[in-house]
């Protein structure tokens, strides 16, 4: 189930940034490449459209990351640090050659 939310969630973050890219801007972005918008989408264009389905996407893709974060806490309860081994007493390691000293 997760697998299958992580491509859901693949998939839309790549759609976002195309349908955003896809509005129109000062700097235009892919909209230059879209043609003639208004006879698909009615007289004033892409926008409203483009910008509602902008907001769904982005509704979807925040749910989708809040069901991702729930089930991968629920099904991992352990941490990496618990698995970890806990080091060695400072009285076991071995010491540090001496100096010899001065004559």
């Amino acid at each position: 189930m997760t697998s299958t939310l992580l491509i859901v969630q693949i998939i839309l973050a790549i759609t976002i940034t195309i349908t955003v890219l896809l509005q129109k801007s000062s700097s235009i972005g892919l909209g230059a490449y879209s043609g003639s918008n208004e006879s698909v989408f009615g007289a004033k264009g892409p926008t409203g459209f483009l910008a509602k389905l902008t907001f769904t996407l982005a509704f979807a893709f925040i749910i989708n990351t809040l069901a991702l974060g729930y089930l991968y806490t629920s099904s991992n309860t352990s941490s990496v640090v618990d698995t970890m081994t806990p080091a060695a007493p400072a009285s076991s390691a071995p010491s540090a050659p001496t100096a010899p000293a001065d004559k």
